[in-house]
């Protein structure tokens, strides 16, 4: 009997333990805007990047800190093995049963998953699925053969480069003196990204040489901070951002306002560019715009069920009564996506979710009517109508129609446009 109490005091020691190690696991909180240096950054299937740092992960360019497990749960089970080391999306379109598959490396192994499903058989060690491919590694990058001459992934260890013929297997070491060392490596629209710390170097991914002015600013350019410092240039970062625009409409003066978080980018006529804070010239928005349009001089801005309106002009002005429910204004429930009047029209064209409305802004009460599906795009993130047809924005890239009913009944995409380099004039 002497030995019950041992025993109970010994199980409630362990579930003490557990209990605190659970708790430090899960009540961590990660800031990326207040600097980290992620431990490796990837791309799912939809082209969304995922950034991880430790046993978390960021999904997209804003939004909160998630466990990884809650989207790769294997990786959880193999604590000894640390953090994700490195991560890349395989580009290799001659075998299937890689292509796509995002891979993961953790200290000796390697795990090999395919819409968020461990592949069986893995984790494997990385020297089976990739000889001459050290383990430990600092970070990877795919590269198609369209870019690399060959379909290739490169590897980062220290100042070891190492490039891995995907079809071959064979391994190429290459010298990148104008490289700082990657913590993290990163290809998105069709560029080579290497992180270090919470800077970041755009890179030739044959040649490893580095052009343009860099380092740059990681918060800058991939995340939404909208406070993390006050000497930064706001127009080089908003145009130049790969966060994608919250929404955007052109006045019918030809001006564009572009919105992004806390900030917003004006387009003249004669395409100047300025930029500053939404709070700046709508402060009764303070930030995060859901959707705009232009109607009558007006840009009608909503912000959650909420709706704003402005008459355009230096300052713009708040029309007294607003903001009014959305509601109520436009016969619609929130949440709302994207907004355009084509001018000299008076229908307000409403995207929410894969579905599209028409709202006539010269009768009242306003109806949405004329419910028609959208099945080019999953999600839109903005769209205006201007003097060369309808530009429809999703992620970093927008797509021009000639008009809405080709918008809604086209069947396949049309030729794809960058934000940054055809709206703004970012060339890097």
């Amino acid at each position: 009997m002497k030995l019950l109490p041992h025993i109970l005091f010994m199980c409630l020691a362990f579930a003490l333990a557990w209990a605190q190690d659970e708790h430090q696991h899960h009540a961590a909180v990660l800031d990326r805007c207040k600097g980290l240096e992620m431990d490796a950054v990837t791309v799912n299937e939809e082209g969304i990047p995922y950034f991880f740092k430790g046993d978390h992960m960021f999904k997209g360019f804003h939004g909160k800190a998630e466990l990884s497990n809650g989207s790769f749960a294997e990786l959880d089970d193999h604590h000894h093995l640390g953090h994700v080391d490195a991560a890349f999306r395989m580009h290799y379109e001659d075998d299937p049963t890689h292509h796509d598959h995002i891979f993961f490396f953790l200290d000796n192994k390697v795990f090999r998953y395919y819409q968020h499903k461990l592949e069986e058989g893995y984790p494997k060690d990385i020297s089976e699925v990739f000889p001459g491919i050290p383990h430990h590694l600092d970070a990877a990058v795919e590269c198609p053969k369209s870019e690399c001459g060959e379909d290739s992934v490169i590897f980062f260890k220290q100042d070891d480069i190492f490039h891995y013929n995907v079809k071959t297997k064979a391994v190429d070491e290459k010298e990148f003196d104008s490289m700082p060392n990657c913590t993290s490596a990163f290809r998105f629209m069709e560029h080579y990204y290497c992180f270090h710390g919470h800077m970041f170097s755009k890179f030739d991914p044959k040649t490893g040489e580095v052009h343009g002015r860099y380092p740059k600013e990681a918060r800058d350019y991939f995340m939404r901070c909208s406070k993390f410092r006050d000497d930064g240039d706001h127009l080089e970062r908003e145009r130049c951002s790969r966060v994608h625009l919250d929404a955007i409409t052109s006045d019918d003066a030809g001006n564009i306002y572009a919105f992004r978080g806390h900030h917003f980018i004006r387009k003249d006529d004669n395409d100047t560019l300025t930029s500053d804070t939404i709070e700046s010239a709508f402060k009764e928005l303070h930030s995060e715009v859901d959707a705009v349009f232009s109607y009558q001089d007006h840009l009608y801005m909503i912000k959650d069920d909420d709706l704003f309106v402005y008459k355009v002009g230096e300052p713009h002005t708040h029309l007294d009564g607003y903001p009014k429910p959305v509601k109520e204004e436009l016969g619609i429930e929130g949440p709302i996506d994207a907004t355009f009047v084509c001018q000299d029209h008076h229908i307000a064209h409403i995207i929410k979710g894969t579905d599209i409305y028409d709202v006539d802004m010269s009768v009242t009460p306003r109806t949405p009517t004329n419910k028609r599906p959208i099945s080019l795009f999953k999600k839109v993130d903005g769209a205006m109508c201007g003097p060369g047809g309808i530009k429809v924005i999703s992620g970093n890239h927008f797509y021009q129609f000639e008009s809405v009913m080709l918008f809604v009944a086209s069947k396949g995409l049309p030729e794809q446009h960058r934000v940054s380099l055809e709206l703004f004039g970012c060339d890097h």
